[in-house]
């Protein structure tokens, strides 16, 4: 990370003496366009997580719920629902990215790229692709990353771009 260090990503700001608030993500002019972050931990996919996600956001597609019927399948197995992965690549990524951010502006050039089965442990990584001054809101910038969800193997499952709205140092 070519201009900021260590503790800019995660820094403990003391309240008194001796007591120490956690302050995660980076301020505007923190962010160098071409810098990528690998969020960690990593997470391991389980069973609960599929299912309980799966129902939560009403997708109920059998391939992701049912396992006789997903064994039917070109997959033999369940395949957890990209709506899982999803969510968790984006809360993986938001400590380092938008963590001091004002709002979310948008995902673009969603891409599933391989599947993703309970068991798999998987990991995230963002580079900043652009950065820029509102035109619209005096004191504030856009960030735009590229976003990639990677399995332990190294096998990019997922790739987005994400913008968002972050106040100026």
């Amino acid at each position: 990370m070519a201009n900021i260090s260590i503790k800019a990503l995660s820094k403990l700001v003391e309240l008194s003496p001796g007591r120490y608030r956690e302050d995660h993500g980076l301020n505007f002019d923190e962010f160098s366009v071409g810098d990528t972050y690998e969020h960690r931990p990593g997470r391991t996919i389980t069973d609960a997580d599929n299912t309980w996600m799966s129902l939560i956001c009403m997708n109920t597609h059998p391939l992701h719920i049912n396992s006789d019927y997903a064994k039917g399948t070109e997959f033999g197995a369940l395949l957890v629902s990209s709506l899982v992965t999803f969510s968790i690549v984006g809360g993986m990524s938001l400590a380092s990215t938008s963590n001091k951010g004002i709002a979310n502006l948008g995902w673009d050039k969603v891409r599933l790229l391989a599947p993703v089965f309970v068991g798999d442990t998987i990991y995230a990584e963002s580079e900043v692709i652009a950065k820029r001054r509102s035109e619209s809101r005096p004191g504030q910038g856009v960030v735009t990353v590229r976003t990639k969800g990677v399995k332990a193997s190294g096998e990019v499952f997922l790739s987005y771009e994400r913008s968002f709205l972050i106040e100026l140092s």
